[in-house]
């Protein structure tokens, strides 16, 4: 039976579900899905800057380094990505307002909700993520909230990640 998440954006009541890609990011899907045995993953929603359709939270580093796998840098509307960065790659004015300044690093969840997104960033270059989900229920209507954190701003927004258990998406 496939693992599903639940991906919810509080303040605005709206929710997708995605499968994990268990065969193509296999440590990825396993160490998210761990995590998520300990309860939800969730922070301040942020739209992304540079990339375009993508809306993110940080959370604390969860287990050990994953390494690259299923990696891309121009994601697809319904990807649901990972990426790990270290305490020196973040902003120091970013990390003091996620109030992330203290953790020697953190895993960025993301999702990209449309087309012609390019993860590259003018001050590091190239920024692969792992490709450990996809949005298989619920995508247009997210697709619009996230619009929505785009144009209406995110502040008092959370992004969070939650198991699903059996294959229908309900708990």
């Amino acid at each position: 039976m496939s693992k599903l998440i639940r991906i919810t954006l509080a303040k605005r009541g709206v929710s997708c579900v995605a499968e994990l890609l268990e065969k193509e990011a296999p440590r990825t899907s396993a160490a998210v899905w761990e995590a998520l045995g300990r309860g939800e993953l969730g922070g301040d929603a942020q739209h992304a800057k540079y990339a375009r359709n993508e809306v993110y939270t940080m959370v604390p580093r969860f287990g050990d380094e994953i390494g690259y796998e299923n990696t891309t840098v121009t994601p697809i509307p319904g990807d649901v990505v990972y990426f790990s960065f270290s305490g020196g790659m973040l902003d120091q004015l970013f990390k003091a307002d996620q109030n992330i300044d203290h953790l020697p690093g953190v895993i960025d969840l993301a999702i990209f909700y449309g087309r012609n997104n390019l993860l590259l960033n003018g001050d590091v270059g190239w920024v692969p993520g792992n490709v450990y989900a996809t949005i298989v229920e619920g995508l247009d209507v997210m697709a619009e909230a996230c619009h929505d954190v785009w144009r209406s701003g995110s502040v008092g927004e959370r992004l969070v990640y939650s198991r699903l258990t059996g294959s229908s998406g309900t708990d």
